[in-house]
């Protein structure tokens, strides 16, 4: 026979027991909505590109309802930077559209090996859209820069590329050269894939009509270069390779179209291509 006692205390712990059993299938079900919730909010962080921090599947309860609470409420889409509008290009006179092509893009991992005569002469012709340019080169003063210009002209490298940057106050020049320069985006890094020690710099001016080399410190000249179409002072840093025999009033007028920007150094307004650039002996 089972007394009361025993049967008082047999009830007692099968309560107990069912109590604890209440209480596990309690944490269970706690420890699913907090894993669901954890995911729910990874999901929203991901959607959001990163503009919300979620809480992991270890969260209290506390912070369940914080994070329900930020989960619910609706974010803002992320939104990218507004570029501002490019300024609009207005016709040149004496400019047409350029021959259509593009840069070759030819590299080349050491300067070519000599090449020209520095006893002879060279001239070099810029064809662009807006007019021709001749210009003497100095092979005697600046012989590894004619070759240079020699080398690549010989290699199509300057066809179809942009004179990429005019400056009107202080500085007069028209800068070309770079075959990564466009019409919109600046240029001023791009290049032959070699450079060449500086020379022909000791007392050297740059009065108007000057050609020489734009670089971007001691002994890294390359391909891109600046044509003076106004007396200009600068230091002796760049090499005078040559002096503009015709066509400075194409030039002259370019820079009186003024820049894309409007300010005194950004874009040339006229959209300067080099059609053809060639190098000929005599």
């Amino acid at each position: 026979m089972v007394s009361s006692e025993q049967r008082r205390r047999q009830l007692a712990r099968e309560k107990y027991e069912r109590q604890m059993e209440r209480r596990a299938t309690a944490a269970a079900a706690r420890r699913r909505r907090n894993t669901i919730l954890g995911a729910s909010l990874a999901v929203v962080v991901l959607a959001g590109g990163g503009a919300l921090v979620g809480s992991g599947a270890f969260s209290s309860d506390k912070d369940d309802k914080k994070d329900v609470s930020a989960a619910s409420t609706p974010q803002s889409a992320p939104t990218q930077p507004t570029e501002p509008a490019m300024p609009t290009r207005k016709p040149v006179e004496g400019c047409t559209d350029p021959a259509p092509g593009a840069p070759n893009g030819k590299q080349w991992k050491a300067e070519p090996a000599m090449s020209v005569d520095q006893a002879a002469s060279y001239t070099m012709a810029l064809d662009s859209n807006c007019g021709k340019v001749t210009i003497a080169l100095d092979a005697a003063k600046a012989p590894h820069t004619v070759n240079s210009f020699n080398f690549l002209a010989g290699e199509h490298f300057f066809d179809h590329t942009k004179c990429h940057r005019l400056t009107t106050d202080g500085i007069f020049v028209l800068q070309c050269g770079d075959p990564t320069a466009s019409a919109t985006v600046p240029g001023g890094t791009g290049g032959p894939g070699y450079q060449f020690k500086d020379e022909n710099l000791s007392g050297a001016t740059y009065p108007a009509g000057t050609v020489a080399m734009a670089n971007s410190g001691p002994d890294t000249n390359g391909s891109q270069f600046f044509l003076v179409y106004k007396d200009t002072k600068l230091p002796p840093s760049y090499i005078p390779f040559g002096k503009i025999t015709g066509g400075l009033d194409v030039v002259q007028k370019i820079a009186a179209a003024g820049t894309l920007e409007g300010a005194p150094d950004g874009h040339p307004m006229a959209d300067v291509t080099f059609n053809s650039v060639t190098v000929s002996k005599g």
